[in-house]
């Protein structure tokens, strides 16, 4: 049972930092970019990108060694939708990555350089979706530990 508790606890703790990075990067994203915002915005990116990774392996050690057992788990599809939404919210988030990175190179490369307000809108976009598709992986979630679904 205390392996299930520190399980639980690191998994809510884990899914905690990437909605706060998350949160981060959409405040962000809405202000006038200047060079300092952009560099800020690849951090929170990078930290986004490692609190995801330890979501993934505390909820894969949270179902394979927690009190309820794999079985449990991957005998059902909410899972599998939480999986696929997980991911989901990844391959969309690759984008705006990409974007922090080549934003940060063009003010190293002049500093007078602007974001183009299109380009920012589009990635402010693709951020919300991000936000709400997370979301909703907590009601999955819900659905899962009651064993609905089965």
């Amino acid at each position: 049972m205390w392996l299930d508790a520190a399980l639980a606890y690191l998994h809510f703790a884990a899914i905690f930092m990437l909605f706060a990075f998350l949160t981060t990067q959409l405040v962000l994203v809405k202000q006038p970019l200047d060079q300092r915002l952009a560099r800020l915005l690849g951090r929170v990116d990078i930290w986004y990108a490692a609190s995801a990774g330890l979501v993934l392996v505390t909820g894969f050690l949270r179902a394979g060694l927690g009190a309820k057992g794999g079985d449990f788990y991957f005998n059902a599809w909410p899972i599998y939708a939480k999986i696929l939404l997980f991911l989901t919210v990844g391959i969309i988030s690759i984008q705006p990555t990409l974007t922090f990175i080549r934003w940060r190179r063009a003010y190293e490369h002049d500093a007078k350089w602007a974001v183009p307000a299109e380009e920012q809108a589009r990635v402010r976009r693709l951020v919300m979706i991000e936000v709400h598709l997370a979301a909703l992986i907590p009601a999955i979630a819900v659905i899962m530990a009651r064993g609905l679904g089965r």
